[in-house]
């Protein structure tokens, strides 16, 4: 039986940062359907979008994803989740809880992917990175736990250190170049073989094409990444304007441990939301081991 792998996510998933020759994108999850084997093998369909947040996922690509019938499937959410103005946690809780139930209950093995520490990637300020990572790490937790309740296999490139590298990094620094890319591919690759799936061989480590001339970056910035950075201002940059001076009035007055244990007090909210509702998961299709295949070290 053909492996049927469909990817859900944003625009990471979606592949921008790794061009291909002809124009588009590629990206972690069509490299990851090259190592489970030769077309015809492997049908492969990536039904993300660029700035898709995790009410995206479930309105829309669920069913899409849904109706090919997946037998593996990936999910990567909560990013543009961080990047909003808004941050319901329990409602972004519910809407993972949704994807990922949803497609388990088909049968289908179900990769999730935890997200990357921003303050590491993006070398911000304290006060500005402590209440990304705040975020970051409550939508982690939320993805741990859907992870250990619906038994998926679960992806962390976050303590990965390679990750944080330069070079694993578009211009942008929001999206993973092509090398990085190839290192997530890896990475869940690890944890697939690791749950007893089969692999034709591990994705290649090093890029296929050559990296973007300083001109070239300069450019796609201008043209495309500017418009992100636009589109995020209107809705992000005053919220995250007024969590920093929270953070620093909080500092000042040597009360920032306030701000940790309301972030614990939404978050255990989100998590009790969860834990109320039943758990129906269909049986995991696990094909038998490949066990010539090599793998990536585990993450420290």
């Amino acid at each position: 039986m053909a492996t049927r792998l469909v990817a859900l996510g944003d625009s990471v998933t979606a592949g921008l940062g790794d061009p291909l020759p002809g124009g588009g994108w590629r990206g972690y999850a069509a490299i990851l359907a090259d190592a489970l084997g030769p077309h015809g093998q492997v049908e492969f369909s990536n039904v993300a979008t660029s700035g898709a947040t995790s009410r995206d996922l479930a309105a829309d690509q669920l069913p899409r994803a849904l109706s090919l019938r997946p037998t593996l499937a990936t999910v990567l959410a909560g990013v543009n989740d961080t990047l909003r103005g808004t941050f319901e946690l329990t409602a972004i809780a519910s809407d993972i809880e949704e994807v990922v139930g949803g497609l388990r209950r088909t049968g289908a093995t179900v990769l999730t992917i935890r997200l990357p520490d921003p303050g590491l990637m993006l070398g911000i300020p304290d006060l500005v990175r402590r209440p990304l990572t705040r975020r970051v790490r409550a939508i982690n937790t939320i993805l741990d736990h859907v992870a250990r309740r619906y038994d998926t296999v679960h992806v962390d490139p976050a303590c990965h250190p390679a990750l944080y590298e330069r070079r694993m990094w578009g211009v942008d620094r929001l999206h993973p170049s092509e090398r990085g890319h190839r290192l997530l591919a890896r990475l869940i690759a690890t944890e697939l073989v690791a749950r007893g799936v089969p692999l034709d061989a591990m994705p290649d480590a090093e890029p296929s094409g050559a990296n973007p001339s300083a001109w070239a970056s300069a450019r796609w910035m201008a043209v495309e990444g500017t418009g992100w950075v636009v589109r995020r201002s209107r809705d992000f940059l005053p919220e995250l304007a007024r969590l920093v001076l929270s953070e620093a009035w909080h500092d000042v007055r040597g009360r920032a441990a306030l701000l940790d244990q309301r972030f614990h007090t939404d978050l255990d909210h989100a998590l009790r939301h969860l834990g109320a509702r039943p758990v129906v998961t269909g049986p995991r299709r696990t094909p038998s081991p490949s066990p010539h295949v090599a793998t990536e070290d585990a993450c420290p």
